[in-house]
This record gives structure tokens, sequence and C-alpha cells, in this order.
């Protein structure tokens, strides 16, 4: 009996680090004392004892202000295998079904910046398609999984950083060319799920994209569906993008994601 009552008390207390890393892990601007106790439910003087312990093992490290943030050490653990290579490898037999179910171009990226990065492009069969490759990058503010990435990003001041430091250099005649315009298609992507890219990235090419988050909430990466606008026509938006919302989902869940999906 006593040996259960010292294993249960151990995990209550990795438990407890656990979130305490979390936290940090979502705040690129790091978090007080105060700030880690109340956002962990922790009582101060535990989470300043959790806090100085880490600091010391080289894991966090405290900025000018006092503010703890994740340091090096933390965040080279797991580097071995990346994050990039794991994220594919997890997203592959999902992003298959949906090639099938879609016949076109099913595509898997993470932010960069204030462009996108694609990590894993299944292309179309048909001779006529869109052309992405592994490792192209593109604006934001033009693309179906830029929009739906920034959509849901976790925090305003975030999303508020990103919008700031996007430049709207002249695309397409209908990519958005303003951030008060970004921000009303921000708000419709919130409300139907996913977002839609309608000649914004190439001329002639549509795309409907969804993001992918983790356990904290965070936006991991997005994934979308791509084709000519002669193909994927508005009448397969309603399908697709119910299809291609479940399919992140999915991800998401195996990612540890607990809350509601959006369903288009």
């Amino acid at each position: 009996m006593r040996t259960k009552k010292l294993k249960a008390a151990r995990v209550g207390v990795i438990g407890k680090v656990l979130r305490i890393l979390e936290l940090l892990d979502r705040s690129r601007s790091g978090l007080s004392l105060k700030d880690v106790a109340e956002q962990s439910g922790l009582n101060k003087s535990t989470a300043h004892r959790f806090l100085t312990h880490l600091e010391g093992e080289g894991y966090l490290f405290r900025d000018a202000a006092g503010n703890y943030m994740l340091a090096p050490k933390m965040q080279r653990l797991g580097s071995g295998i990346s994050f990039q290579a794991t994220l594919c490898k997890m997203c592959r037999p999902i992003l298959e079904e949906l090639w099938t179910l879609t016949g076109e171009t099913v595509n898997l990226a993470v932010l960069d910046g204030t462009d996108i990065l694609y990590l894993d492009v299944l292309e179309s069969l048909h001779t006529f398609r869109l052309a992405t490759e592994v490792g192209m990058r593109r604006p934001i503010q033009c693309t179906s999984l830029g929009k739906a990435m920034l959509a849901n990003l976790d925090t305003k001041s975030l999303q508020q950083e990103i919008l700031n430091a996007i430049q709207f250099q002249p695309g397409t005649a209908k990519a958005i060319g303003s951030p008060a315009r970004l921000q009303k298609e921000i708000a419709k992507i919130k409300a139907r799920g996913f977002a839609l890219d309608d000649e914004e990235a190439v001329e002639g090419a549509r795309c409907i994209g969804a993001a992918i988050l983790d356990a904290g909430c965070k936006v991991i990466g997005g994934i979308s569906v791509s084709g000519p606008v002669v193909r994927l026509t508005r009448a397969h938006v309603p399908p697709f993008s119910a299809a291609i919302c479940a399919a992140a989902a999915e991800i998401s869940k195996k990612l540890g994601y607990k809350g509601s999906a959006v369903t288009a």
C-alpha cells in the first residue's frame, strides 16, 4: 500500500512539472513566478521550488525582468529525431486517405515566421496540377494553410505579432493586400473552421486548409487540398472542407488535443 502511495506521489510531482513546462513553452516572453503559480493552479511556494530546481539544472533561465523561460538545454531534448520528421510520419496515413478521397494534391505545412513551410506533399495524379515541393515557402496571408494556422493561434498577442510583421507585397489580383482585410478573413475562418485560397497564391488554383492543434491548443501545423479551379470547383468546397477538417481533427487528437473539433 505504501509503495502505491509513493508511486502516486511521484506521478503527481511529474504532472506538476510538466504543467509548468507546457505553460512556458506556450509563452514566448516567459512568465513570472506569480503567473506560473496562477496559470498552473499551484501554490506559489510549490511553483517556486520546481522553477528553482529546473533553473538549477539548466532547463530554464530567467531574463532581465525575472521571467522564467525554456533554456536551450530543454529545447534540445528530442532533437535527435526532428519534430518535423515525426510530424510527417504521424500525419502520412491520414494524408494518404485524404489524397485518395479527393484525388487532388494534399499538403502538410508549418509556420515559419510570416511564411508557411511545406513539410510533405502528396501530388495529384492529374497531369494538370498545382506544383508544390517539400521545402517550398509561401507568404502566410495568401495561402489557405497560412490563414488557417494564423486564425487558430492560441494567443491574440502572437497573432498580432505576426500580422504586424507581414509585408503585403503585390501578388495575384485576388491576394489579400491589407491587415484589415486579413483580420476579416481570420474571423470568417474561425467561424467556419477552414480557410480558402481562391487564386491568391497562384492564378487558376484553389486550396482549402485547416489547422492542426496539440494538447495545449497550440498550432502545430496545417493540412490542405489544392487543385486547379476548373477541377476543384466551388461545388467541391463543402465536401472537401468537411473531409479536411475531419483529417485535421484526427491528427490533432493524435497529438493530444482534447478540444471540440470545428466541423465545416
